[in-house]
C-alpha cells in the first residue's frame, strides 16, 4: 500500500477519498485553491498544498501544479475524483511519467471510452447491445439522410464529454437541422471535439448504471445497478440501489454486459457502465472512467468500500470480493443537495452558509463539503453535500429519507431540500414509477416544495441549537 496519496480534487469528494485513505493508514495530501484554503477536506488532510487562484483553470485544471504538489510531498499516487482531471488522458499520462500511480483506469483504456462514436463500435463488436445510432457526422445533410434511417426522434449527441452539454432531441428534419449546428458549437465549447452523431431517441427511458471493479490481475466484477433516472438538465439529482424495475435475472445480464465492457477496453480500477433501460431491453451509453458522485449507495447495499478498493487496485493488490460473494442487502438513496433555486430552473445560488444541521440517526450517511457554516463558492459545482439512507426496503428507505430531509438544514443561500422532499412524497415516484422525464412531467413538485419549506422554517430558526432543531425534526417527522 502506499505511504502517501495526494487529492486532486476538491469539497465532498476529497473529504470521501481523505477518510477512506484514513481508514487504511494512508497519509493523505490535499491540493487546493485559495478559495478552498479554509475548507474542511484541507484541514482534515495530513498536509495540504495551495495550488494556485480560485478559477479551476488556473489549479484545480493544471496538471503541471498537481503533480508538482505529489512530488514536494513524496506522494506515491495521486487520487482524481471525479470531475476537473480524474478522466483526462494526458494527466494519466502525465503521472506515468513522473512515477507516480494514478488511481483510476489506465489512459489507454480512457481512450477507448472517452469517444462515445468509437467506444460505441467497440461494444457493438463485443456484443454489448448499443442504441441503434450513426457515427460521427460530418454535417446537417448528412445527418438528415441518417435519421432517415435510425427514425425520428432522434438525440443529437456530443461524441466527447458527458452531463447532457450540447445533446438535443429532433423530432423532425427541421429540428434536426436547427439543432445540429447548435450542438456542434456547444461541444467545440466545452469539449474542444465538436464531432456529433446521432441516436435513436428511447421512450420511457430510464438511467441504469452498473457498477464495476478491476484488478491489474485480470480480475472483473460488478456490484449491481443504480437507478439514476430523476434528473434536471440531463443531471442526475437522486440516484437509488436496487432499481424498483430491474429484477435478479436482468441484473445478472446487465451485469455480464458491463463487464464484459470493461474487458472490452482492458479497464482497470472503479468504473461505471450507462444504459438506457426501457420496457425490459437495455442499451449501452457511455462507460465512467472513474469513481461516480452516487457511488455511496453501492456500499451500503453491497458493503463495500470503493474508495478503498480503488487504493488497493492501484496499490497493485487483488480484488478482495469475487462475484459469488457480492448480493445487495436492503436498499439506499442518495439526494444531492445543491445550492440552487429550484423554483428558477435549479439557478445556482452560491453563497455564504450561515447555519448549518446535518442529519443523523440510524442508516443516515452525509458526505458533505462542509462540516459548519462557510461558503459554496461560485467558482465550482453548487453541491453542497449528498444525503444517503439505508434501509430493510424500498419503502423504508424512502420514509428514512424523508425523516432526514426534514433534520437537514442550510441557512444563508437557497437549497433543493425542499425538492427532495415534494419528490419522496409524490405518488410516482413512491410507486417507482418514473423515467428521465420525470421532474419535466412534474411540475407541481415546486409547489409542494415550498409548502415543506414552510415546514422546515421552525428548524431554520433553531439552527444555532442543534439538540433543539433535531428534537423539534423528529417531533414534525413523526406527524408527517
Amino acid at each position: 500500500m502506499f505511504d502517501t496519496v495526494l487529492v486532486a480534487n476538491r469539497g465532498e469528494i476529497a473529504l470521501r477519498v481523505v477518510r477512506g485513505c484514513r481508514d487504511l493508514g494512508v497519509r493523505s495530501v490535499a491540493a487546493y485553491s485559495e478559495a478552498d484554503r479554509d475548507a474542511a477536506f484541507v484541514r482534515l488532510a495530513d498536509e495540504s498544498v495551495e495550488i494556485g487562484p480560485a478559477p479551476s483553470s488556473q489549479s484545480y485544471l493544471v496538471a503541471e501544479r498537481i503533480i508538482d504538489a505529489a512530488q514536494r510531498t513524496g506522494a506515491q499516487a495521486i487520487h482524481p475524483g471525479y470531475g476537473f482531471l480524474s478522466e483526462n488522458q494526458s494527466f494519466a499520462h502525465a503521472c506515468r511519467s513522473a512515477g507516480i500511480v494514478f488511481i483510476g483506469p489506465p489512459p489507454e483504456a480512457m481512450a477507448a471510452m472517452g469517444e462515445k462514436v468509437a467506444a460505441r463500435e467497440r461494444m457493438r463488436r463485443s456484443g454489448v447491445p448499443v442504441v441503434p445510432g450513426t457515427d460521427a457526422l460530418s454535417g446537417a445533410d448528412e445527418a438528415v439522410a441518417a435519421a432517415n434511417d435510425v427514425g425520428y426522434p432522434v438525440l443529437i449527441k456530443a461524441s466527447a464529454g458527458g452531463g447532457g452539454i450540447g445533446m438535443r432531441i429532433a423530432r423532425d428534419e427541421r429540428e434536426l437541422r436547427e439543432g445540429f449546428e447548435t450542438a456542434r458549437s456547444t461541444a467545440a465549447r466545452a469539449f474542444g471535439n465538436d464531432t456529433i452523431f446521432l441516436e435513436r431517441y428511447v421512450d420511457e427511458p430510464r438511467h441504469i448504471e452498473i457498477q464495476v471493479l478491476a484488478d491489474t490481475h485480470g480480475a472483473v466484477i460488478h456490484l449491481g445497478e443504480r437507478e439514476c433516472s430523476v434528473q434536471r438538465r440531463h443531471q442526475k439529482i437522486i440516484e437509488e440501489t436496487p432499481s424498483p424495475v430491474i429484477d435478479a435475472e436482468q441484473r445478472q445480464r446487465m451485469g455480464e454486459a458491463a463487464v464484459t465492457a470493461a474487458r472490452a477496453v482492458g479497464y482497470v480500477n472503479a468504473g461505471t457502465v450507462e444504459f438506457i433501460y426501457s420496457r425490459g431491453e437495455f442499451f449501452f451509453l457511455e462507460m465512467n472512467t472513474r469513481l461516480q458522485v452516487e457511488h455511496p449507495v453501492t456500499e451500503l447495499v453491497y458493503g463495500v468500500d470503493l474508495v478503498a478498493e480503488q487504493l488497493r487496485i492501484a496499490a497493485g493488490e487483488p480484488l478482495s470480493l469475487t462475484q459469488d460473494a457480492i448480493s445487495p442487502r436492503g436498499h439506499a438513496i442518495e439526494c444531492r443537495v445543491n445550492a440552487e433555486n429550484y423554483a428558477k430552473g435549479f439557478l445556482p445560488s452560491p453563497g455564504r452558509v450561515t447555519g448549518y444541521h446535518e442529519p443523523s440517526g440510524p442508516g443516515v450517511r452525509v458526505d458533505s463539503a462542509l462540516t459548519g457554516p462557510g461558503v459554496i463558492s461560485p467558482h465550482y459545482d453548487p453541491l453542497v453535500a449528498k444525503l444517503i439512507v439505508h434501509g430493510e426496503s424500498r419503502a423504508a428507505a424512502i420514509e428514512r429519507m424523508r425523516r432526514a430531509l426534514l433534520e437537514y438544514i442550510v441557512v444563508g443561500i437557497r437549497t433543493n431540500i425542499p425538492y427532495h422532499l415534494a419528490v419522496m412524497s409524490d405518488t410516482d415516484f413512491r410507486a417507482g414509477s418514473y423515467t428521465t422525464h420525470f421532474i419535466d412531467e412534474h411540475p407541481q413538485l415546486v409547489a409542494d416544495a415550498d409548502a415543506w419549506a414552510e415546514r422546515q422554517a421552525a428548524l431554520r430558526s433553531l439552527v444555532r441549537d442543534p439538540a433543539r432543531a433535531a428534537a423539534i425534526a423528529a417531533a414534525v417527522a413523526v406527524s408527517v
